[in-house]
């Protein structure tokens, strides 16, 4: 119900209630009634006031009857107010703590500025740092390969001082077995040196067959060499050629495989003239292609002051020594170099007679092709400068 309908209706029920207690005084009045001993008109100003209560007693039950407020109002002002004032001092206290919050939120931007400047600060200062650090990468990297490189190179270096080493001993058992031979030569006729071919011989294995009957003639052919150059003048009627049993087998599987192979018997050691045996061991080597034909194998110059025939015979000598050695490096087992000698008589004539300070160079050309065991023929151009 809205205030003015309460209003209105207050104010009739007032009216009727007035008019009502106004009725009942004057019919008590006019009674002349009497209560509790009192007199008629005392009687009456009771009845009137216990009326005017009753209209404030009415009153106030309609309105709080159909009044929530007034009710709320009337009997929980207190504890409203008490909720009102504790609400404001929250409300206080809250806008007080925003405040707080929104200085603390002003002073954290401040700082969250200073940090974001300071870290602007620290980027420009760490930019170059990084280029720096890249830059030490770089040469870390780089050091680090020149590292593996000089590792390389030490290792390249204790292979070869290995190697130097081996062959100091090899070396170093090549002169003790030269001095037993210079002793064995002062004692009696050297006629086989150790590590000296015995026999060489090119064979061609189709099947693994033919391995064993080839060892075999190998053998005694080599057996019929050696009896020639200790026993000469005897007929070979029996077996001085000792070859270790092992060593044979191990021929024997090497040449059940097919190919071209290259077989040398070799003197174990110094054989004197009269012995009863040799002792020799089987070296195996598939066959391959040293030298080609045309191929130049050692080239030198002569210098236009090098006239007189032995400065043109030693030259050519050391011409043709480094074509057999490069003949040798290239694996070839040939003794030596095939020339034609008259050749190269005349050559030296024709060097030893040319025209002063002409310069020519000398070459050592392969005339055909030459495998391991073949022959290396030779011939030496002269080529003016």
């Amino acid at each position: 119900m809205s205030g003015w309908l309460l209003i209105l209706a207050l104010l009739l029920l007032g009216g009727v209630l007035s008019t009502l207690g106004d009725r009942l005084g004057s019919k008590v009045g006019k009674a002349r009634l009497s209560l509790l001993g009192m007199r008629p008109r005392r009687t009456a100003v009771v009845i009137t006031v216990l009326t005017g209560s009753l209209i404030s007693a009415i009153s106030l039950g309609l309105m709080l009857l159909v009044s929530d407020r007034l009710r709320t109002g009337l009997f929980e002002l207190d504890q409203l107010e008490r909720r009102l004032r504790d609400g404001r001092e929250d409300l206080e206290r809250s806008q007080r703590e925003l405040s707080a919050a929104e200085q603390d939120r002003a002073l954290a931007r401040t700082q969250l500025a200073m940090v974001e400047d300071q870290a602007q600060a620290l980027r420009k200062e760490l930019a170059p740092l990084q280029a720096q650090r890249r830059q030490l990468e770089l040469e870390r990297d780089r050091l680090t390969l020149e590292i593996g490189t000089k590792d390389a190179d030490i290792r390249r270096n204790r292979d070869e001082l290995a190697r130097l080493n081996s062959r100091i001993n090899a070396g170093a058992r090549e002169l003790q077995q030269l001095e037993t031979n210079l002793i064995a030569l002062r004692r009696g006729d050297v006629v086989i040196s150790s590590g000296q071919p015995l026999e060489i011989a090119k064979v061609r294995i189709e099947q693994p067959s033919q391995a064993k009957p080839v060892i075999e003639a190998l053998l005694r052919q080599t057996n019929i060499n050696v009896y020639q150059r200790v026993l000469p003048g005897q007929v070979p009627n029996r077996q001085i050629l000792l070859v270790p049993r092992s060593d044979i087998t191990k021929l024997e599987g090497i040449l059940s495989k097919p190919g071209d192979w290259v077989v040398s018997v070799i003197s174990a050691a110094n054989v004197l003239k009269g012995e009863r045996q040799v002792v020799a061991f089987p070296d195996v080597r598939r066959n391959k292609r040293v030298v080609q034909a045309g191929e130049q194998l050692a080239s030198t110059v002569l210098e236009g002051d090098e006239r007189s025939p032995e400065q043109v015979r030693s030259l050519l000598n050391l011409l043709l020594a480094a074509a057999y050695n490069t003949v040798k490096r290239n694996g070839s087992l040939a003794s030596g170099l095939q020339f034609d000698a008259a050749s190269v008589s005349q050559l030296t004539a024709e060097l030893s007679n040319r025209p002063a300070g002409q310069v020519v160079q000398l070459q050592a050309i392969s005339r055909r092709n030459s495998d391991l065991v073949d022959p290396v023929a030779v011939e030496i151009r002269a080529v003016n400068r």
